[in-house]
């Protein structure tokens, strides 16, 4: 599963950018997902309304890192490009940006 992440030009990424997502700033912060870089791919509308939701546990919800993990999880179920994502912020050594 590739990353399919991209950052804006110029952007300081203190902090690993999780898989799908857009990122810009100094530093780095999250602007969205990848929408584009993913339909562009042939990820499924199912696919793509799953990493919506993820997003949305870990961007827009307010929840702490542990339990929007457990929210991904969830949301997971068969669709493993969650499942993927969830596995990248459970690995990061250095955190993901936030």
């Amino acid at each position: 599963i590739g990353a399919h992440s991209m950052t804006g030009i110029g952007t300081v990424c203190l902090k690993d950018v999780p898989p799908y997502i857009l990122a810009a700033g100094n530093t780095a912060s999250p602007c969205g997902l990848n929408i584009r870089g993913l339909r562009r791919r042939g990820f499924s509308n199912t696919v793509i309304q799953a990493l919506r939701d993820a997003y949305r546990c870990l961007y827009r919800q307010e929840l702490s890192l542990d339990r929007a993990l457990e929210e991904l999880d969830r949301i997971a179920g068969s669709v493993v490009e969650v499942t993927a994502l969830a596995n990248f912020v459970r690995r990061s050594g250095r955190g993901i940006i936030r």
